[in-house]
């Protein structure tokens, strides 16, 4: 044979060994780890995406619900500056009804009227109480107690000395009461 026979020959030798080899599967292997991999850093990243998420949902709901809430009570400070000057309509209007004239109690009341709509328009509302309600600490301010003229008003209101007043659904101030003893 010749030279270039045999060479060739061993060329197709090898090339046969090498396709009659097994493939090795450690190639193989390593693809599938590394997709195994992949795919777990994806999860892990698909979970800290949807984790981030939700917490900036959240964050939106509170503000806005903070922002609501300070729309509410914004503002407290000149309503609870105003309900002295309320306290003081509601003692003169007693007294100018005692008056005989008229005209100054139809003035009166139409201004004293419109205080208390203008102010309820702005979410303020009467607490309501009366004298022989059951005194309750969480909801009225007992400034003093007396004897109790009778057995029926023990432990409760006996009179109501100033009027409490909520803004929205916080108290921003206690009704002020005498209780029976």
């Amino acid at each position: 044979m010749s030279k270039k026979n045999k060479n060739t020959e061993d060329v197709k030798d090898q090339v046969e060994e090498v396709l009659d080899a097994p493939v090795e599967e450690t190639e193989t292997e390593e693809v599938v780890d590394a997709e195994a991999l992949l795919k777990e850093e994806l999860g892990k990243e698909k979970d800290k995406f949807l984790r981030l998420f939700a917490e900036f949902e959240n964050y939106k709901k509170r503000t806005s619900k903070e922002r609501l809430e300070l729309f509410k009570t914004a503002s407290q400070d000149v309503i609870q500056s105003m309900l002295p000057v309320l306290d003081d309509f509601d003692r003169a209007l007693k007294e100018i009804e005692k008056s005989e004239d008229t005209a100054v109690i139809e003035g009166v009341e139409l201004i004293h009227n419109k205080l208390k709509e203008t102010l309820k328009s702005k979410g303020l509302s009467e607490v309501e109480v009366s004298a022989g309600d059951v005194f309750n600490a969480d909801d009225h301010e007992a400034i003093t107690q007396i004897p109790a003229p009778n057995d029926d008003l023990k432990g409760k209101i006996v009179d109501v000395i100033e009027k409490g007043y909520k803004l929205g659904d916080k108290v921003i101030r206690f009704p002020k009461v005498v209780t029976g003893q």
